[in-house]
């Protein structure tokens, strides 16, 4: 799509796993997930928990990381952009939780085991400066993005880029109105205890770690919201209790590529639905640009339109915490379907039959 016509800003998150040290929680999870709570006065999903992450920036594609980065791809300019998007993802981790996900030097790398092989760690406190002093480079960094390269130049490490692993693509529907974003979700697994996070006071007013299952048990029962998009990702997580598991499987689809998909949003008359490529409702050509009319409506109820469909990919809104996820089609290169979380905490029958 021409530059003209693109109503989205590309933007990049990181879905952070950490699970060395933790023991298994409820539904056997070894590992728990950072999400971060965004301010009330936030223009874009306030007040909503999400994975960190943000819009990219120019900086993030400057050349100048490749002297950090000497095997990044290109001719030596400006970086392609699956690595300038996974250095953003880096930044907003340490801009908005204060979690630097720097590459290990290769005296602390495992012998023998490739980067990718293993879940990552993060560099030893003791070899980064002292807290009062990456609060200022952090504060640095949030009025100005190109501070983070400096930051990284001074500490003589880089961003892991390696750690971050394509996930998912999504793109904000065009029935929303204000800004819309590209964004790319990377999965990044530490093989350690959950680092310490703070919420920056600005744009998050709030850290917690998390298991998959406990974070949705939160949104059922209303204590938190989540959006759809990191609902959909919650529920494909809770595939994997296991962190090795995760990782393992994450690294391995990585290499298959990735779907960018763009929700069209259904108004029932008692609810609504965000209809996602391969559902027999989806459109056959979506309006990505939102010229057209943004929302499809109809009289039917949610239940006559879920009765006799055959190809389900879509997430049943009936109210803000009342969520479902239906997919029967086979996920495209090599992903796995998310579990059917059932609308009342603790009544989850798909997930309790797979543990």
């Amino acid at each position: 799509m021409g530059s003209r016509l693109r109503p989205w800003r590309e933007a990049a998150t990181v879905v952070l796993a950490a699970g060395g040290g933790c023991g298994p929680r409820r539904g056997g999870f070894d590992y728990r997930l950072l999400l971060l709570r965004r301010s009330p006065s936030s223009g874009f999903l306030p007040g909503a928990h999400v994975f960190p992450g943000g819009a990219v920036d120019e900086a993030d594609f400057s050349g100048e990381w490749r002297a950090l980065l000497p095997g990044a791809p290109g001719d030596g300019g400006r970086l392609p952009g699956d690595v300038a998007l996974r250095i953003c993802a880096v930044r907003e981790a340490f801009e908005e939780a204060g979690v630097l996900l720097l590459a290990e030097a290769e005296a602390e790398a495992e012998a023998g085991a490739p980067p990718a092989a293993r879940p990552a760690r993060l560099p030893p406190g003791e070899r980064l400066p002292p807290a009062a002093e990456l609060a200022e480079w952090r504060r640095r960094v949030q009025r100005e993005p190109r501070a983070f390269l400096e930051l990284c130049r001074r500490l003589r490490r880089a961003p892991n880029v390696g750690a971050l692993l394509e996930w998912a693509r999504w793109l904000t529907p065009a029935a929303r109105a204000g800004r819309r974003f590209d964004t790319a979700f990377y999965l990044c697994c530490l093989g350690q205890a959950p680092p310490a996070a703070s919420h920056d006071r600005a744009e998050v007013t709030a850290c917690q770690w998390s298991t998959p299952l406990e974070a949705l048990e939160l949104f059922k029962s209303q204590d938190i919201w989540i959006a759809p998009p990191q609902f959909y990702e919650l529920c494909r997580l809770c595939n994997f209790p296991s962190l090795h598991d995760l990782h393992k499987f994450g690294s391995e689809r990585a290499l298959e590529g990735c779907e960018r998909w763009m929700s069209v949003v259904l108004v029932a008359s008692d609810g609504h639905m965000q209809l996602l490529p391969g559902d027999e409702l989806y459109p056959e050509d979506p309006d990505f640009t939102g010229e057209r009319e943004p929302m499809l409506t109809t009289n039917k109820k949610i239940e006559d339109l879920m009765k006799g469909a055959s190809r389900l990919h879509r997430i049943v809104i009936r109210d803000l915490h009342n969520v479902t996820i239906h997919v029967n089609i086979q996920p495209k290169y090599k992903h796995i379907r998310p579990i059917k979380m059932d609308s009342k905490v603790g009544n989850n029958e798909d997930y309790n039959s797979r543990l």
